[in-house]
């Protein structure tokens, strides 16, 4: 007898929220209690707090504060442990971190219906994020991002990752976070780099989108290097918006095709923040990655030589430094093995994101390597003069 195959499909509906807050340990801030009270109202839900050194070491009240938070909270946190990890990209180059949080989940018997709450940069919540999202296949997530770039970008997605075999996220999830809180008080501790770096994801997607938040970009550049506040909330703001809606409404929340336009500027930027050991900033790099893209694709006449110089110009003026790190034509050739790199990790035929104007974003599934060899050379002309 032959038996006929079973077919099944089914969805499951995601749905998280990104909030804006100022001081979200003070004891009158009820934002974190009332997002835990809403998924459980009438006990303490056990939490686990992730956090980057780097915000203790800014914040040297943190584990205090959050203590006495939990404290006042006390209906709705049940506070088990504040792990401090370093952050930056070495926290995702190794297990050591990982294996870290996961004890700690473990140890504090934090289950599906507790929280690891992760306070820090992107590298930090992403790490933490990918323990979570694999002990007991999932506890919930709740990120703090302390960072533009994190608060804008990296912290608003559904992606969780870890390096490894020399590969930036090679290691990753698709998990949902159950919320997201950016907290504008931690940006005041900012080193200027880091203010400056998350911009770039602003740019990223203001060029592939809007041409009206470009020009808003624009005309605020020097607001941004000069660290005005309530223009930073709006770029950060408005970016983080237009990420949400990409993954909600783009179609392929998990890119299981070929396609991923908020990517843009990023197989350059990746193979870069390999070659500098992650001395540079993910989105210095992306910034690097953005001009050189940009430099091809007016090359092969996507974009006007006006267009090119104008944005090169903003970002100039916003304090990106855009000189490629490459001394040799063997680390040229390194950085160009990147879009194969590239490739590999996306699966499927090669598509990188390109732009044919200002809001305007233009996939190719074919790179000239002999243009962007120029690309790269003319755009390290360009930044050599300019900067």
């Amino acid at each position: 007898m032959q038996l006929s195959s079973i077919k099944q499909s089914f969805s499951v509906p995601y749905e998280y929220q990104l909030h804006f807050t100022q001081g979200v340990f003070h004891s009158d801030n009820t934002l974190l209690s009332d997002i835990i009270k809403e998924y459980k109202p009438n006990e303490a839900v056990k939490v686990l707090f992730v956090i980057d050194k780097g915000v203790t070491d800014a914040h040297p009240s943190m584990l205090t504060q959050i203590k006495a938070y939990c404290d006042s909270h006390r209906k709705q946190l049940k506070h088990t442990k504040s792990m401090v990890l370093d952050g930056g990209e070495q926290s995702k180059n190794s297990s050591e971190a990982i294996e870290t949080v996961l004890k700690g989940i473990n140890k504090n018997a934090i289950c599906r219906h507790s929280f690891v709450i992760a306070i820090g940069g992107g590298a930090l919540i992403d790490m933490a994020g990918y323990a979570a999202a694999i002990a007991h296949r999932g506890v919930k997530l709740i990120r703090i991002p302390t960072t533009v770039l994190s608060q804008n970008d990296a912290a608003v997605g559904v992606k969780n990752s870890v390096n490894i075999f020399d590969k930036k996220n090679f290691l990753g999830t698709f998990a949902p976070p159950f919320a997201i809180i950016n907290d504008s008080d931690f940006l005041k501790t900012l080193e200027q780099r880091d203010w400056i770096a998350g911009v770039a994801e602003a740019i990223k997607v203001a060029l592939i989108k809007d041409k009206e938040f470009f020009k808003y970009i624009a005309e605020h550049a020097v607001d941004l290097k000069l660290r005005d506040m309530e223009v930073m909330h709006y770029v950060i703001y408005k970016c983080a918006e237009m990420h949400m809606h990409h993954i909600s409404q783009g179609g392929d929340p998990f890119e299981s095709g070929s396609s991923r336009p908020l990517d843009f500027g990023h197989w350059a930027a990746h193979k870069m923040e390999y070659m500098t050991n992650y001395s540079l900033r993910h989105g210095e790099a992306v910034a690097k990655g953005i001009a050189l893209d940009l430099m091809y694709a007016h090359l092969v006449g996507l974009i006007t030589e006006h267009d090119l110089q104008h944005i090169l110009e903003v970002m100039l003026a916003i304090g990106f430094d855009l000189s490629l790190p490459l001394h040799s034509n063997a680390e040229t050739e390194e950085l160009l093995g990147g879009i194969e790199e590239f490739r590999e990790h996306l699966g499927g035929e090669l598509t990188i994101t390109l732009i044919s104007g200002i809001g305007k974003k233009q996939d190719v599934h074919s790179i000239d390597m002999v243009l962007m060899s120029q690309a790269i050379a003319k755009l390290n002309q360009y930044a050599t003069i300019n900067q």
